[in-house]
């Protein structure tokens, strides 16, 4: 998953602004794509992934101009809501204080 926190720009449009940011150095909050849904493979993929095989990789940037920082793989914690669905990932490995710090000052209301 590649996660653009910064979506502020002119490039991105208020259908693709997610809450994506960082709840502590191993749970990261994600939003999907306003079109997936729980009741749609698109949405079941990330909800079920314990079960069905998917195996997902984080990597998150503060804006598009900066690098992605590759935090590791994620697994799932919890979903709230639809379309777009809040999911709630645990990271294998912490990231860093300096990561947390930058990652998590992003987060929106």
């Amino acid at each position: 998953m590649l996660v653009t926190l910064d979506e502020s720009a002119a490039s991105f449009s208020p259908t693709t602004r997610y809450r994506d940011y960082a709840i502590s150095p191993t749970l990261f909050h994600w939003e999907t794509q306003t079109a997936a849904s729980v009741e749609r493979e698109s949405g079941r993929r990330y909800v079920e992934s314990p079960w069905n095989g998917w195996t997902f990789h984080l990597f998150v940037r503060p804006h598009r101009d900066a690098t992605y920082a590759f935090l590791g793989p994620v697994t799932f914690v919890s979903a709230a809501r639809d379309r777009p669905i809040g999911v709630t990932w645990r990271l294998e490995h912490a990231m860093s204080g300096g990561l947390f710090d930058a990652f998590a000052s992003l987060a929106q209301g």
